[in-house]
């Protein structure tokens, strides 16, 4: 076991030292948010009362990589399977570059190999939640001291 604040957790996911789910990567770009255990703290106690959304991502099969399609992503279906039961995949032969050209309402994560991963966020997140930073794996822009 090794400590690592998210930053870090992120720089080893990328030099493939460590490998974690994309939900795990996203939660890690939301810590990247705050700077210290008190910020998160705040926050958390701040919006605890707010409520949350239960949601699934869906995979959209695309040239060159895989992308995890969220609510409010302009891609995302109306009816998701909320249990897993259907095993919803959709597919296209499009590239995922091109999708990411088309597309203006991204909530998705793309994912071109198992330590190739991006968030792309443009959405309000509901509940007074907060998005991850939107961060490619080859960026590491980020002050979180957790």
């Amino acid at each position: 076991f090794q400590w690592s604040s998210p930053p870090e957790a992120i720089e080893r996911f990328k030099s493939q030292e460590i490998w974690f789910p994309p939900p795990q990567f996203y939660e890690f770009c939301r810590l990247c948010n705050f700077s210290s255990l008190r910020e998160l703290h705040k926050f958390s106690s701040a919006r605890a009362l707010e409520g949350c959304e239960r949601w699934m991502p869906v995979m959209l099969s695309a040239a060159g990589g895989f992308i995890q399609l969220l609510p409010g992503d302009e891609l995302y279906p109306e009816d998701p399977d909320y249990t897993g039961e259907k095993k919803m995949v959709m597919s296209t032969d499009k590239k995922v570059e091109e999708l990411m050209k088309e597309g203006g309402i991204f909530h998705r994560m793309v994912i071109k190999n198992i330590n190739d991963v991006a968030v792309h966020v443009n959405i309000k997140a509901k509940y007074k939640h907060i998005n991850p930073l939107m961060m490619n794996c080859d960026n590491s822009d980020y002050n979180s001291r957790l």
